[in-house]
């Protein structure tokens, strides 16, 4: 096989729980995004792209002069980042836990036709990778 044999690789986004049940404590948020970036390394190592939403969302609210993902700016940047996001993606990866964004995340790739996986072991690769 060469190298324009081989698929293209995908940009999934992992979504889950970030600031769902941490009541803005901080640390919580901090365990839930470590939590999502553990599904990471796998799909990366199976010759994916993994993406986070807050891994840009964070970012842009700081810039913005934002105090965090519960300043009144949030509102403006955390959702509509993965709503973006997904214009780019080509699958969605939902790890467990109640989250309301991962919900709205799931059934915009829903709306769009790209596949959603629930298991790290659905994704195309990750179970031979492992």
């Amino acid at each position: 096989m060469t190298a324009s044999d081989a698929p293209r690789p995908l940009l999934i986004l992992i979504a889950g729980p970030y600031a769902s049940g941490t009541n803005g404590n901080p640390d919580l948020m901090r365990r839930n995004l470590e939590r999502l970036e553990q599904a990471a390394w796998p799909i990366f190592r199976a010759g994916h792209i993994p993406m986070i939403g807050e891994w840009v969302a964070l970012p842009v609210l700081r810039s913005a002069g934002a105090e965090g993902p519960h300043d009144p700016l949030a509102a403006q940047v955390m959702y509509p980042t993965a709503e973006r996001l997904l214009q780019h993606c080509d699958a969605v990866l939902r790890l467990p836990g109640e989250s309301r964004g991962a919900d709205q995340d799931v059934a915009i790739a829903r709306e769009r036709g790209l596949p959603v996986y629930t298991s790290l072991a659905e994704v195309p690769g990750v179970a031979v990778a492992t």
